[in-house]
């Protein structure tokens, strides 16, 4: 969803003037509009369900930060080695 640089940067007096053509825009493109003050970003309007994936996104990203640091550290193990020895244990 990249910016539009033209399309996708409105002011504050935009939103309070056309505040229902600029939601209809993040709604119809799923891209996010930046709002300024003065010129200078503000906040960002972003799309509810593309907000959504965004957050579930972030959230399997963080879920693998452990996982990174346990390789970085060493501490894992070959997939083959795990499943000969999971098999074993569980006597499959």
């Amino acid at each position: 969803m990249p910016i539009n640089f033209i399309e996708d940067i409105k002011s504050i007096t935009d939103l309070k003037l056309h505040t229902t053509s600029v939601l209809d825009q993040v709604k119809r493109t799923k891209r996010p509009v930046v709002l300024t003050v003065n010129g200078k970003a503000q906040a960002v309007l972003v799309d509810a369900e593309e907000y959504d994936k965004m957050s579930a996104s972030l959230q399997v990203l963080k879920l693998l930060i452990p996982a990174e640091q346990d390789v970085r550290e060493g501490r894992y193990e070959e997939a083959g080695q795990f499943f000969k020895e999971f098999k074993r244990d569980k006597k499959i």
